[in-house]
């Protein structure tokens, strides 16, 4: 038997968004509401504009790579709001799934790795969004300075996929080793 969720805001997004298909999960109490990329937009526009809803806060944008989980998925890579409602304190998550069409373990601009930009809502949503497109490659429509924030500008790959290598391709070979009694 299926449990049902009873998260405050779920009733509201069912009636307030009825003409496109969410899904809700439930982990450990936090509750995530799951949409089309075409869809994730207009969804988290509504969790903020809403007044019973009024998600205020955007905690944080992040990433998460699927590859090889042992769970099916909907896609690989899952883009991940976190948001709060600052008078509640009530929150919840919104995800949406992308699937790539291009091999991952390089640079190339994969076309199906685009989601709209949630900077037009939050401002504090671009910094996030820029961490995101520099581990993982997610590129945000409409994001006004979309370039990487904690890699050097011609770093060839996207280190927190999971088929990045661990100890990397070579990146710090070039480095020069600074020993403790020389710094």
């Amino acid at each position: 038997m299926k449990a049902r969720l009873d998260h405050p805001t779920i009733s509201r997004v069912k009636d307030g968004l009825d003409d496109i298909q969410l899904r809700a999960t439930e982990y450990r109490g936090d509750t995530t509401l799951i949409a089309d990329p075409k869809d994730i937009h207009r969804l988290l526009r509504f969790l903020r504009d809403d007044p019973e809803c009024n998600y205020d806060l955007l905690c944080d944008v992040t990433a998460v790579d699927y590859l090889d989980y042992p769970a099916t998925t909907i896609g690989r890579f899952a883009v991940v709001w976190i948001l709060v409602n600052t008078e509640t304190a009530v929150r919840i998550r919104a995800k949406t799934f992308l699937n790539p069409s291009l091999d991952t373990s390089g640079i190339e601009d994969d076309p199906a790795l685009y989601v709209d930009s949630s900077t037009d809502i939050w401002e504090g949503a671009e910094w996030r969004e820029r961490e995101v497109f520099d581990m993982f490659g997610i590129h945000f429509k409409n994001h006004p300075d979309l370039r990487r924030i904690l890699m050097w500008k011609d770093f060839p790959a996207f280190p927190l996929r999971k088929d990045y290598p661990l100890q990397g391709r070579g990146e710090r070979t070039n480095f020069i080793e600074v020993k403790r009694d020389e710094a």
